[in-house]
């Protein structure tokens, strides 16, 4: 959930530089510029050490931290982040191998559902399911709000598509997957995307919440 504490924003590139003490404020210099950089901060102190320095400075910190899962990251220090958002990731050990996937809040951290480990699984493969896992799980719910977020431009073209692309092979040891990817992909014929489904910006925001630390 969202914080109360007060923010103040740094804006490097906008209509004018500075440092604002609202979002409304902050938002007024940077909509509409081409390029605009800014970030929240948790008090005045940090945001007049950065204000100093660079917009680069302080997202390559950002990713720093998000790359080291032993700390929590501040995604409220991010304005673009939705934080009511589910985050989902899947993860592999081989192609095929060992798959999993899970959901994650991304506000607290909150882990929604996981999956797995199962045999002969790929790691699209495992990112598609997560996908159409939660929508599922929203649509029975009756919540269409709640934003949707997936680092995988294969798993969002699949859904996209209305239907999986993988060329896994069928063993006796992955059953399970292969039922699970046809209901998926009948589900998704069968329903509405209403959710808003997002693109994870790894490169700006670190590694998905919904991720396994396994790189």
């Amino acid at each position: 959930m969202a914080s109360n504490q007060r923010k103040f924003y740094v804006v490097w590139e906008g209509y004018a530089p500075g440092i604002y003490d609202s979002w409304e404020e902050c938002k007024i210099q940077v909509d509409g510029y081409p390029g605009a950089k800014y970030k929240a901060f948790d008090n005045q102190e940090a945001a007049t050490r950065a204000f100093r320095g660079t917009y680069e400075e302080q997202t390559e910190l950002i990713k720093a931290i998000a790359s080291h899962r032993s700390v929590k990251v501040n995604y409220e220090a991010i304005p673009e982040i939705r934080l009511n958002a589910i985050s989902v990731d899947g993860a592999c050990s081989g192609n095929p191998g060992m798959m999993e996937y899970r959901g994650v809040r991304v506000g607290d951290g909150q882990e929604i559902f996981h999956v797995g480990p199962l045999p002969d699984g790929t790691n699209n493969v495992a990112e598609y399911l997560a996908l159409v896992h939660v929508l599922a799980l929203l649509d029975k719910q009756k919540d269409y709000s709640t934003p949707i977020y997936s680092d995988s431009r294969t798993a969002l073209s699949w859904v996209s598509n209305r239907g999986h692309r993988s060329k896994l092979a069928a063993t006796p040891r992955n059953v399970k997957i292969m039922e699970m990817l046809a209901r998926a992909d009948a589900w998704l014929k069968s329903h509405q995307l209403i959710n808003p489904i997002l693109k994870w910006d790894t490169e700006n925001w670190g590694e998905i919440p919904a991720d396994f630390d396994r790189k």
